[in-house]
């Protein structure tokens, strides 16, 4: 077993964090029958006063090279007997170890004024992170917040690293806490990102669940600006929308009323768009004069789109349809671990109780240890391309690469 990957996650709802670290080290270490390489700790903004204690304490109980972590609204772990919970808006802590053999594990924390032009070549963004593009890293990241410069780091990231997949969340500070906490080895950040590099014998597969499900049917953007759709086949958008609306049953149009987003296609080629195939994006407003449609991001001529619906039977059908279609494409039996990113607005205020993404991945991913946190937004890639997600379920899958070639 040494030489093999391996995966464990403790979870804790003590309200002291003395005896929450404890807790979570002693089950955590139990389950290795290795040293760990690589640490993950999430921790509940119910603590927000004490995180400056959190690694003093974890220090005295734990050895690990290289520790991660950062606040959540609410915390995701895996109980004794092997069930996922989610813990929301109460005091919680998980910690996820993992042994990696024949991986590189390479922590890092950038701030928004570190981050090179865009416009430069990718050495500048080699050197930030301090790991070569060969064997491709996966990342990990968690992020204080939207003007921590993630976007661009996501951009970055995928220049400089083709082919690397990167999954993670922004740090969350709950409704009364206030600022959020990041963790790095021995250090607290406030802002900017902490991640970790992994390269070698591991491979990280995303499942990233957006919830929403299509209506209507794919329209071209042919006349846009910036962020401003101005014309849908030649017609103004708004008309386009209203016709749409027109044609859903009462129900779903009393949903559009307040969930109503754009799926933008990621794929220019792809005939007949499904799943998975669109990333969701808000719709900032209209303008009823020219008919144009504003959302959170650019468009350009030519670009299909389809209006979304988003409510809890279709963030469930969504994420049923995305963990089956993995599950037949690579099967469970070589995953280590997991890690799942969740928005603060899905969880029970979405689904009416509690534990529902992480229990139906667990019906795909069986004995699969699983840690991870409520975020201010997701990290993942739709398409060959990451980005920042809101109201999403991220899902990291852990393998060792040795492993995948075997199956």
């Amino acid at each position: 077993m040494a030489d093999q990957m391996q995966w464990a996650n403790a979870l804790s709802t003590r309200p002291s964090l003395e005896a929450a670290v404890a807790d979570v080290v002693q089950r955590a270490t139990s389950s290795l029958s290795a040293p760990a390489d690589l640490g993950l700790v999430f921790i509940s903004s119910a603590f927000a006063s004490e995180y400056t204690r959190l690694l003093p304490l974890l220090a005295q109980k734990l050895a690990v090279p290289v520790l991660i972590g950062c606040s959540g609204g609410g915390v995701i772990g895996t109980t004794v007997e092997g069930q996922a919970r989610e813990l929301e808006a109460e005091p919680a802590l998980s910690l996820t170890l993992a042994h990696l053999p024949k991986v590189n594990v390479k922590a890092f924390h950038v701030v928004a004024e570190d981050l090179p032009d865009l416009d430069g070549p990718p050495n500048a963004w080699i050197d930030l992170i301090g790991v070569p593009p060969l064997p491709t890293p996966q990342f990990i990241l968690l992020s204080a917040s939207f003007y921590s410069g993630i976007s661009d780091l996501l951009q970055g990231l995928d220049y400089a690293y083709p082919g690397s997949v990167t999954v993670g969340g922004q740090a969350s500070a709950g409704v009364m806490s206030g600022r959020v906490g990041l963790f790095c080895n021995d250090r607290l950040y406030r802002e900017g990102t902490v991640g970790v590099a992994l390269s070698g014998n591991i491979v990280l597969e995303a499942i990233v669940a957006q919830g929403c499900r299509p209506v209507g049917k794919p329209y071209q953007v042919t006349k846009g600006d910036r962020n401003i759709i101005l014309e849908l086949d030649e017609q103004a958008p708004l008309l386009v929308l209203r016709d749409v609306i027109a044609e859903l049953s009462e129900e779903d149009r009393a949903i559009a009323q307040h969930s109503l987003f754009i799926g933008l296609a990621m794929d220019e080629f792809k005939q007949c768009l499904q799943a998975g195939d669109f990333l969701i994006r808000d719709i900032l407003g209209v303008d009823p004069a020219g008919g144009a449609i504003a959302i959170g991001d650019r468009v350009r001529p030519g670009q299909r789109l389809q209006f979304h619906l988003r409510d809890a039977q279709a963030s469930a059908a969504d994420l049923e349809f995305l963990l089956q279609q993995h599950y037949n494409q690579t099967s469970s039996q070589t995953a280590a671990g997991a890690l799942m990113f969740s928005c603060v607005g899905r969880g029970a205020g979405l689904y009416g109780k509690p534990n529902f993404d992480s229990q139906l991945f667990q019906r795909y991913f069986r004995n699969i240890p699983i840690g991870g946190f409520f975020c201010n937004g997701e990290i993942g890639p739709v398409g060959s391309s990451t980005f920042l997600h809101g109201y999403t379920s991220v899902f990291g899958i852990c393998r060792g690469l040795e492993d995948t070639k075997n199956r």
